[in-house]
Parts: C-alpha cells; structure tokens; sequence
C-alpha cells in the first residue's frame, strides 16, 4: 500500500490490517508473522469526530479521548502544519487488546495512515513503516502488520530494513488468550540489562535456524528454531501459560510454541489443520487448573495493510 496521493485528499478510506505475532522465539525485536484476523477501519470526513466501534474491546475502542488512533491522527498532522480534519471513523476490531498480537502496531499503522491520505503528507509505504516502527520502538510488530507474511526487521528508525517471505501455506496457529491482558512495559520491565555469551549465541543459532524454516517450510526445525533463552524464561513468572505449553512442541501436531509479543498470549504453530481439533485438546490438558483460556485457530497472513478502496 502506497501512502503518495495526487492532488487533494480523497474524502474516505478503508483499511485492513492484520494481527501480528513477534518476538517470534528467540527474535526478540527482530522476527515476527502476520495472522489472518484483523482491525477493519473506515474513515470519511466529517464536522466532528465520531468512532462506531464493534468486535473485541469496542467500548475502548470508541472512546474519543485517550484513543490511540485518533491521538496519533491528530498528532501528525499537527506535527505536518495540516488542518486537523474530523473522521467519522467505523471500526470492527478482531485483534485482542494487551495479549501480545500486535494491537499497537495496527492501530499506529491505521493512523499513520489516516494522516497520510486526509493530511495529503505524500509519504510513500517505507515511510509510513519507518514512522510506525519509530514510535513502537521496534520495527518487527509493524514490519509484519505492514508487509505480511513472514518478516525479519532491523533498525528502528528511517533506517528500516526487512526481509520477508510468505509462510508455509499448510501451517496453522492457534493463539492462547488469557483472562488478562498484560502491559507491554510491565513485561519489558522483567528483563535484564546484560546477557551472557552463552545465551546470546543460543539464541543466534535458533533465529538463524527460525529464518530458514520458514523460508523452505521446514517445520522439523521449528521446535529448535523457536526456543529462546533471551526474553521468554524472564517473562514465564507473569506469563505463566508459557511453561506449561513449551513442553507441546514436538507432540499433537505442534511443531512451535512461542510467546506472542511481549505476551500473555502464546503462540503454537501447528504443521497443518488437521492437527487444530488434537492439538486445542492437548493445549486445555496442559492449562488445567488455570483460568480457561480462549483459543483462537488462525492462519498466517501473507498479505499486509490493505487499502480496501477509497473515494
């Protein structure tokens, strides 16, 4: 998607944007994957703003105060010297709010885009991800809410560079949501300053490793490729789902387990849907005792931010 525009803003816009699953194992700020449910957003101005909101967390996402969208919207336009043009904005949310599975990233990504197309900016697409992974603070959430599929992203700043490839189209995923949601800055609070020798060139090998298996499908090495020793053992303690689901990898159809983002979720990758039905009765075994969780079958999502048409 190009964020160039020619001559005056066209009045609406509608947006795709899917989930994200990052810090994908031992990519700690670097690898994630897209996920096929999404934040849907349509947009037309309008005298004031307005948000009608349906889906996951509706009533935050209609508020028109400490709305992340529409804060950001505004913020960049201001920041550009372009009038601040009122939205009357539909959403429908699929994405949970706080469980690690890229919610800031798309919401950031929808405003930025709202800014570019209402605000005329003429940022074209390695813009509008620079500026997204800039205000994340890491370019891997965005990277794959963006561009889809599977992404491996450096530097955080203009200076974006990502390499992606579309996942095994076989694979499937299934999520695990807890009750609770979890603070991105909470579970980045838990890690250590320094790391030792031993721990990063564990977790050099298995990300080289997790490169490969996607690139050539080859889900045998995944159960390696997504072991980390870097952010996932000092997260376990306030996500505790992700103990008790890492011994999975290998049985039931499960080729990976992985925390999602920065978490609760928990991310367990499957080598195909004929594993959902075994593999979601292994995963509510292993969590017996907790709070049930919700499980939610995806697939990944090769294609990335998509402007579903505009007038």
């Amino acid at each position: 998607m190009s964020g160039e525009q020619e001559g005056p803003p066209k009045l609406r816009l509608r947006l795709r944007l899917p989930a994200t699953s990052a810090n994908l194992g031992p990519g700690f700020d670097t690898a994630a994957v897209a996920l096929d449910f999404y934040l849907h957003l349509e947009a037309q101005a309008a005298d004031q703003f307005s948000i009608t909101a349906t889906g996951r967390d509706a009533d935050r996402c209609a508020r028109l105060e400490d709305n992340l969208v529409l804060d950001l919207y505004r913020k960049l336009l201001t920041e550009n010297d372009r009038a601040v043009i009122p939205l009357a904005i539909q959403m429908q949310n699929e994405i949970p709010l706080g469980m690690g599975c890229g919610s800031s990233a798309a919401g950031r990504l929808a405003a930025i885009a709202l800014a570019v197309h209402f605000g005329n900016l003429k940022w074209d697409s390695d813009r509008i991800l620079a500026e997204a992974a800039l205000l994340e603070g890491h370019p891997d959430n965005a990277a794959a809410c963006w561009l889809g599929g599977f992404v491996v992203a450096a530097g955080n700043g203009r200076g974006i560079h990502v390499a992606r490839v579309t996942p095994p189209s076989q694979w499937r995923a299934i999520v695990v949501l807890p009750i609770e949601p979890l603070a991105t800055s909470k579970a980045r609070a838990v890690l250590p300053l320094t790391y030792g020798r031993t721990d990063v060139v564990a977790n050099l090998q298995s990300v080289a490793l997790l490169g490969l298996a996607f690139t050539q499908g080859m889900g045998d090495l995944l159960q390696v490729a997504m072991s980390d020793r870097i952010h996932q053992p000092y997260r376990a303690a306030i996500c505790p789902q992700l103990p008790r689901l890492l011994p999975l990898a290998g049985r039931h159809g499960v080729i990976g387990v992985a925390l999602s983002g920065a978490g609760p979720a928990v991310l367990v990758v499957l080598d195909g849907p004929q594993n959902i039905t075994e593999a979601s009765a292994a995963i509510r075994a292993a969590l017996e005792g907790m709070s049930a969780p919700e499980l939610l079958p995806c697939s990944f999502e090769p294609r990335g931010a998509m402007q579903c048409d505009s007038a």
